[in-house]
């Protein structure tokens, strides 16, 4: 096999490759892109997430405000901190399709795979209850997403196409980019009891987002042969062009939840609950490597960007023993992550792209140790989450790489708690593949 070395200067087709490419640096953290939707409550996630048909305490608010009436007439504040340990996978290079030219970097037979670290805390929920006899009020705070990601990509390698050409070989995007995301949900819940066995209640939240992206494509380090099959360094003067999205909005949602006591120890309990539907802004400028703008261009001049978070339906059974000891919860929650791709501009999607809603399954149990006046509970749990990877159907190489299939996680949880006659306190932790999560909550009652 010949040397890139003994092939002639290739500079403008390389500008020119870069240049025409369609840029993907947005497609890889959209995909990424992770959300605490599970109850708040380090109780909740001891019982891996099956608390709909439970919902007996003050984190109710949120979880089902169908809920807040079974706390005993006393007022309440709930506070919760969590910490998240985030392990998310991308593709940062490698070959798309095709036998490697052994050249420079491109050895390798298929795709290569990164990850991106992130340790993350936070103030996750905080309400007050003020509940009467047939009626609860309450206002919270809740943390539904806290979230960061970076990614740095060599650019894969594939056969040639009609865009890209050098040695018979093509060069995806080099790339950097880096998502910051946080949203800050305050709202206010109503719970009313229907009858002896029928509760009902109604939220509104209003979502305050925090979104910042940042992504740069990048050319090789040179306008060679050599370099095009070499790792770039990332060099300013190399940079084509920089994309932008931050927060342009914020957004209102409806919570609706029941509770049904239908046998004597059995609960039936559901909810619904409205996703924001964030404005974002996203801009595009020409960078110092741009070959027909000078660096700092809007290419594309800043425009609104809605992107709609999944609803989420969740429905739940709960059955407590005669002693009270016992406690055990099943629940089966819907999430519409399809509504996430279909209000994307067509700038960053195509027909062949999919985003599938999922089905949680979680399921709970609990059993409690009566001491003295205190009592102690022992909590186990475990749930399951689909994947919900962004994909395509596509044929191109490219393409599927970047967008990999991902796979169904199963995440176990356990936890403890202790209950005084005013205090309770409670830790959780829920772990899986790619995301590990501590709680620590305390509920005081007056």
């Amino acid at each position: 096999m010949s040397s890139p070395g003994r092939l002639a200067r290739a500079a403008g087709l390389i500008c020119l490759l870069a240049i025409c490419c369609r840029s993907a640096v947005v497609a890889q953290p959209l995909t990424a892109l992770e959300l605490s939707l599970s109850n708040p409550g380090a109780r909740s996630m001891a019982f891996g997430g099956a608390f709909v048909a439970l919902a007996d305490d003050a984190t109710a608010a949120y979880a089902n405000p169908a809920g807040l009436v079974q706390l005993g007439g006393r007022p309440e504040v709930s506070v919760e901190a969590r910490s998240w340990s985030y392990r998310t996978g991308y593709t940062r290079g490698g070959r798309a399709a095709g036998e490697p030219t052994g050249w420079g970097i491109d050895t390798e037979p298929g795709v290569l795979r990164g990850e991106s670290a992130a340790d993350l805390t936070g103030l996750s929920f905080v309400s007050f209850v003020y509940p009467k006899k047939r009626w609860s009020l309450a206002v919270f705070q809740h943390q539904l997403a806290n979230y960061e990601f970076g990614l740095e990509t060599q650019g894969l390698f594939g056969p040639r196409r009609s865009d890209c050409d050098v040695a018979g070989t093509c060069r995806g995007e080099i790339q950097r980019s880096s998502v910051d995301f946080e949203i800050i949900s305050r709202g206010v819940a109503l719970a009313v009891r229907a009858n002896d066995q029928l509760s009902l209640g109604i939220g509104l939240s209003h979502f305050n987002p925090d979104f910042h992206f940042l992504g740069w494509d990048y050319l090789p380090d040179e306008g060679t042969v050599e370099s095009y099959f070499s790792a770039a360094a990332f060099l300013p003067e190399r940079r084509l062009q920089t994309v932008e999205a931050s927060k342009a909005g914020d957004d209102s949602g409806l919570a609706a939840g029941f509770l049904w006591r239908f046998v004597d120890r059995w609960t039936l309990g559901g909810v619904y609950r409205e996703g924001p539907k964030l404005e974002l802004e996203l801009a595009v400028e020409s960078g110092p490597a741009h070959r027909d703008l000078p660096p700092g261009v809007r290419q594309v001049a800043p425009f609104p960007l809605r992107f709609h978070l999944p609803d989420v339906l969740g429905l739940g059974l709960a059955y407590r023993s005669r002693n009270g000891r016992w406690t055990a919860g099943l629940e089966w929650d819907r999430v519409e992550y399809s509504t996430m791709l279909e209000n994307l501009p067509v700038q960053l999607r195509d027909d062949q792209d999919r985003l599938d809603d999922g089905d949680e399954i979680h399921l709970g149990g609990e059993y409690a140790f009566f001491v003295s006046t205190s009592v102690l509970a022992v909590r186990f749990g475990a749930w399951l989450d689909p994947d919900h990877q962004f994909q395509t159907d596509s044929d191109e190489p490219f393409d599927r790489a970047l967008t990999p299939p991902g796979e169904d996680e199963v995440h176990v949880a356990a936890g403890v708690g202790v209950a005084f006659e005013k205090l309770q306190i409670d830790l959780g932790i829920d772990l899986s593949e790619s995301i590990d999560t501590a709680s620590l909550s305390a509920i005081y009652s007056f």
